[in-house]
């Protein structure tokens, strides 16, 4: 039977950069911020551990000792756990064009693409909350309904920390509408027209909500990127408050990212390198 694990205890990397150095970084269950000058490693660190969770076939753990990565779950005799990937590069895609055609919506960007699928991942959310919601409203336990009231508290968080947010531009998120748009005085505005600041802090947010509050990983390499500095100090406390249970793992070069109370997580490559 699967078993979903709580988190990731430990990342090994039998060689990286053709056999040149090995590593084995033990993390905390909640924040792990890798640092280190360009160059050393950061992002293969973090790359290479979330391709070798994709290879995994339905979250099930294969050994691939060619890869070289091995991950331990905790607790160890875990099968999988759910993750997300977000790239913060917001860089043209190649075939805009098609994605265009296939989504009805203009995708240009990375960004932009991960956006569309956030999109529909956070109509499921909706779903499968409402579904939750009215289960617990019809079940005639008086306990329920104050369990029903709880679920709708991420949503109006996530759209809270949006408006607060957003507020120098005069964004507001259209409560009303399934989708996420904005409405910027008095006209509606698409998420894809949006600064890439915007964007990459509407990915991080979309992408911590739509996990609902499960054991899950979150890997982001520089998040920081186009992020002005009060976002950089106040991004991880914004991920733990949509999720709780989340598992951070990102590398960065920006001290602000640790302002907000997480000097304790951060992991010198050269300590976890021999």
């Amino acid at each position: 039977m699967e078993k979903r694990a709580q988190y990731i205890k430990s990342i090994e990397i039998d060689s990286l950069w053709s056999n040149r150095k090995h590593i084995y970084w033990e993390l905390r269950p909640d924040v792990n911020i890798l640092s280190g000058s360009n160059g050393v490693g950061k992002s293969t660190i973090i790359n290479r551990s979330a391709a070798h969770l994709k290879v995994m076939r339905d979250g099930l753990v294969t050994r691939n000792p060619e890869q070289g990565v091995h991950i331990t779950f905790y607790p160890e005799d875990a099968s999988m756990i759910h993750f997300d990937v977000i790239s913060s590069i917001d860089r043209p895609v190649l075939s805009s064009d098609m994605l265009e055609k296939i989504s009805g919506v203009e995708i240009r960007t990375e960004l932009d693409w991960q956006l569309y699928n956030l999109q529909r991942r956070y109509l499921n959310y909706q779903v499968n909350v409402g579904n939750r919601i009215i289960a617990l409203l019809t079940s005639g336990n008086p306990d329920d309904q104050r369990l029903a009231t709880e679920l709708t508290k991420p949503k109006k968080m996530f759209q809270d920390l949006v408006d607060e947010l957003f507020a120098p531009t005069a964004k507001t998120i259209m409560r009303e509408s399934n989708e996420i748009y904005f409405n910027q005085y008095g006209e509606r505005l698409s998420p894809y027209l949006l600064s890439s600041g915007e964007k990459q802090l509407l990915v991080i947010m979309l992408t911590a909500l739509v996990q609902e509050c499960r054991p899950s990983v979150i890997f982001m390499d520089e998040p920081e990127i186009s992020l002005h500095i009060e976002w950089q100090q106040r991004l991880i406390s914004i991920v733990r408050s949509l999720n709780p249970n989340a598992q951070i793992i990102l590398c960065t070069h920006s001290p602000a990212i640790i302002m907000d109370g997480w000097l304790d997580s951060v992991t010198e490559i050269e300590d976890i390198s021999q």
